[in-house]
């Protein structure tokens, strides 16, 4: 028991200010903009797909119908909240790596040195990534014969394949850019000795 809960009887009131997330907030207004925009595409994506999803397994156990075409809709939108979570979780800094580095080495020279080495290999990972989601948003945009005329469309419901392919390119683009920061904090703290 605290002294708090000694004097009083009663457990000690925690403030809200006193619990700190680990998440990066977003400071200017374009981290604001882009973070509030991946929000709302996560939130409404993954509500989209948990009601398409809930409505098939409804149609196909209980009404023994099929809910035509709900795959193409499904993977539309299971692209837009994957690649908005990526660009989400590169600003926050909470997108999967294997960060051996900062587990296990103490901090010198040598962490330094390999932090900026995993963000410069993370960041040229993503920028061919990148150019492959260019490719493909030209490809939807264009079609294969590179005209516009014979665009790429899903097989039911004739939905324009560049709808899933510009979730892919948003995402990796928004990526790129906050591992270039990364690759920056990484670069100042290696040239610096740590110092901010």
């Amino acid at each position: 028991m605290s002294a708090e809960e000694v004097k009083t009887g009663q457990p000690p009131v925690v403030e809200e200010d006193d619990y700190q997330s680990s998440v990066r907030k977003p400071k200017c207004l374009f981290d604001k903009i882009t973070v509030s925009f991946y929000s709302i595409v996560c939130f409404v994506m993954s509500m989209l797909l948990t009601v398409i999803i809930s409505a098939a397994t409804l149609m196909r156990y209980i009404f023994e119908m099929d809910l035509y075409g709900y795959e193409e809709w499904i993977k539309i939108f299971a692209f837009w909240l994957y690649f908005m979570g990526a660009g989400y979780g590169a600003f926050a800094g909470t997108h999967v790596c294997a960060d051996l580095v900062q587990s296990y080495l103490r901090e010198g020279f040598l962490k330094r040195l390999l932090l900026f080495i995993k963000c410069v290999v993370t960041l040229g990972v993503t920028l061919l990534f990148t150019s492959y989601g260019w490719d493909y948003l030209k490809f939807g945009f264009l079609g294969p014969l590179g005209t516009g005329v014979a665009i790429p469309r899903t097989v039911a419901w004739r939905i324009p394949l560049w709808t899933a392919y510009l979730s892919i390119f948003l995402g990796l683009a928004s990526m790129c850019y906050y591992f270039m920061w990364d690759l920056i904090r990484a670069g100042k703290a290696l040239f610096t000795g740590g110092k901010n």
